[in-house]
C-alpha cells in the first residue's frame, strides 16, 4: 500500500526504468508519512556530488507543536542508493536528457521506501493521445457492462 503517490507522473512522463530507494528522514517526518500526510506532486530527483536528493516533496510536521521552528516541509531529502546505481542514473540523465521522478512512497519492513523512475517527458500531443485512449477504454467497459 502506497503512503504517497505522484499521480501525474504516469501522465506527464514515459516511465523507462524503476528503482527502489531508501530515504533519509527525521523521526516526526516518518510519523507524518505513515499517517498519509506526504505529497510527491511536482517532485523530482537531482544528483549532486555523487549523492541523489529528492526536491519538491512535501512532508508537513506530524504535530506542529513538537517540531523545530526552522523546519522546512519541502527540504532536500537524501535518497539511499548504491554508488553503482547513482552513477548509472547520472550517466543516463546527463547524456540523454532524461529525468528522475519519484513515483510512490511506501512502507517495507518498517522502513519508508521511495520508488523512483528514469523518465522521459511527454509532449502535449502524447498527453492528448493518452486522454483519448483512456476515454475509449472507459467507453468499452461501459458498453460491456451494460450487456
Amino acid at each position: 500500500m502506497a503512503l504517497a503517490d505522484n499521480k501525474k507522473a504516469h501522465f506527464n512522463y514515459d516511465i523507462l526504468e524503476k528503482y527502489e530507494a531508501g530515504i533519509e528522514l527525521l523521526g516526526f517526518e516518518v510519523k507524518s508519512i505513515k499517517a498519509g500526510h506526504a505529497s510527491l506532486d511536482g517532485s523530482y530527483a537531482i544528483i549532486r556530488g555523487g549523492e541523489i536528493y529528492i526536491l519538491g516533496s512535501k512532508v508537513p510536521p506530524y504535530q506542529s507543536s513538537n517540531t523545530p521552528n526552522d523546519y522546512d516541509p519541502e527540504r532536500l531529502r537524501k535518497l539511499l542508493l548504491t554508488k553503482k546505481q547513482i552513477q548509472e542514473l547520472n550517466d543516463k540523465t546527463e547524456n540523454s536528457g532524461l529525468t528522475i521522478v519519484p513515483i510512490s512512497m511506501y512502507n517495507k519492513g518498517g522502513k519508508i521506501k521511495v520508488d523512483i523512475a528514469l523518465a522521459k517527458g511527454k509532449k502535449k500531443f502524447d498527453k492528448r493521445e493518452t486522454i483519448k485512449k483512456r476515454e475509449v477504454d472507459r467507453e468499452m467497459r461501459r458498453t460491456l457492462k451494460d450487456k
